[in-house]
C-alpha cells in the first residue's frame, strides 16, 4: 500500500451538520479503519456540538501525527456567531473559504483527495457564489470544464449517474442528445477503472419513457438518441445494456447484471439510490484530476446542533475518497 498523505474535509455550512457528522467519523475513525484526514474550517463549529477531543494544525503534514489521539482542524477563519440550525452570512463565507481551501491543497498534492461536506447554496449566493453548486467550482478550480465531468452517486450495491441533473422535467427530452449520453457513458466507464477499479466496466442505460418507449408507441428518445450513443460506445469496446426500462432495473437480481446505470433525470438516479442507501449514498465526481466525494444530502439544518445526525454518508464518502485516491496512486 502506498502511504497517502491525509484527506481534506472541508467543513461545509458550520451551522449545518457537517461539523457533528465529520466529529462523529473521526470518533468511529478505528473501527471504520478511515484514513487520516483533517478538517478545513472552523474549529469552534466543531466544538460547538461535540465535546471530543480537537487540535487545531498549521498544515496538512500535521494530521497525521495528531490524528489519532484528536480531530486535526486547520482553521480557514472566524466564521462569526455559530449557531446549529441558524445559517447565516460569516457561516457561508467560511464555509466558501474552506472548499476553496481543501481544493487547492487537494490540487496541490498536500492532501490525497477531497471530501466536501454540505452547504447551503441560498447562503453561498447571498455572498456572491456563481457556481451552481460545489461540483461546478472544484472542477473550475482544478482547470476542467463541467461539461467533462460526471456526477455520480455511489452505494454499496447501486451507481448511478444522473445524464441531466437539476432542471424541470419538462426540459430533460430536449436536453439529451447523443454527443451528451458518449461523454457521460465515456468518463463513466473510464472512472470505474481508475476509481473504483473494475477492469471491464458495465453500463446500463435507462430509458426516459415508461417501458423503454415500448419500441417508439411510448415515445422515440430510445430510439432517436439512445440507442445511437450505445452503438457508438459499443463501438469503442465499452460493454453497455440498454436501454431498459427503469421499472425493472434496479431489483437485486438486475443491480447485479451492470456496474453503474446511466439515468436520464435526476430523480430516476437519486430515488433508487437514496431507497437502497439513504446513509450511505456519496457523491463522487469523475472526470477530475483530483478524487472529489461528498456525503449525499444536505445541511439538515432542522437537526443541526441536536446529536441527530447519522454520520454513515460522510464515513462513506472518506473512506471512498481514500480507496480511489490509493488506486490513483498505485496505477
Amino acid at each position: 500500500m502506498t502511504a497517502l498523505a491525509p484527506l481534506a474535509v472541508a467543513m461545509g455550512d458550520p451551522a449545518g451538520i457537517g461539523p457533528e457528522i465529520i466529529a462523529k467519523a473521526w470518533n468511529r475513525r478505528r473501527e471504520e479503519r478511515l484514513v487520516p484526514f483533517f478538517v478545513v474550517g472552523d474549529s469552534r463549529a466543531v466544538h460547538t456540538v461535540w465535546n471530543g477531543p480537537v487540535t487545531r494544525i498549521d498544515s496538512p503534514g500535521d494530521a497525521a501525527a495528531v490524528f489519532e489521539d484528536a480531530l486535526p482542524v486547520l482553521t480557514v477563519e472566524d466564521a462569526g456567531d455559530i449557531v446549529p440550525g441558524q445559517p447565516d452570512l460569516e457561516g457561508a463565507r467560511c464555509a466558501l473559504h474552506s472548499l476553496e481551501l481543501a481544493t487547492g491543497m487537494t490540487r496541490e498534492g498536500a492532501a490525497a483527495a477531497l471530501v466536501t461536506g454540505p452547504v447551503s447554496k441560498a447562503q453561498l449566493y447571498q455572498i456572491g457564489f456563481t457556481h451552481p453548486g460545489q461540483t461546478e467550482f472544484v472542477a473550475e478550480r482544478v482547470g476542467v470544464a463541467t461539461s467533462a465531468t460526471v456526477m455520480m452517486l455511489a452505494g454499496p450495491t447501486l451507481r448511478v449517474v444522473p445524464v441531466t441533473t437539476h432542471v424541470p422535467l419538462r426540459r430533460v427530452s430536449e436536453l439529451l442528445n447523443v454527443p451528451l449520453l458518449v461523454t457521460k457513458a465515456r468518463v463513466t466507464a473510464r472512472a470505474l477503472t481508475r476509481d473504483f477499479g473494475i477492469a471491464s466496466p458495465r453500463l446500463a442505460f435507462a430509458g426516459l419513457n415508461p417501458h423503454a418507449g415500448e419500441q417508439g408507441a411510448i415515445g422515440r428518445e430510445e430510439i432517436d438518441v439512445m440507442i445511437p450513443a450505445i452503438e457508438i460506445l459499443r463501438g469503442e469496446g465499452i460493454d453497455v445494456a440498454g436501454p431498459l426500462a427503469a421499472d425493472t432495473m434496479f431489483h437485486g437480481r438486475a443491480r447485479a447484471t451492470y456496474d453503474a446505470a446511466i439515468c436520464c433525470y435526476h430523480d430516476q438516479a437519486l430515488v433508487p439510490l437514496k431507497t437502497l442507501h439513504f446513509d450511505e449514498g456519496v457523491n463522487i465526481t469523475l472526470g477530475l484530476p483530483i478524487v472529489r466525494t461528498s456525503p449525499d444530502h444536505g445541511t439538515a439544518f432542522g437537526i443541526a446542533g441536536q446529536d441527530r445526525a447519522e454520520p454513515g454518508a460522510m464515513i462513506a464518502a472518506i473512506r471512498l475518497a481514500a480507496e480511489a485516491a490509493q488506486r490513483r496512486a498505485t496505477a
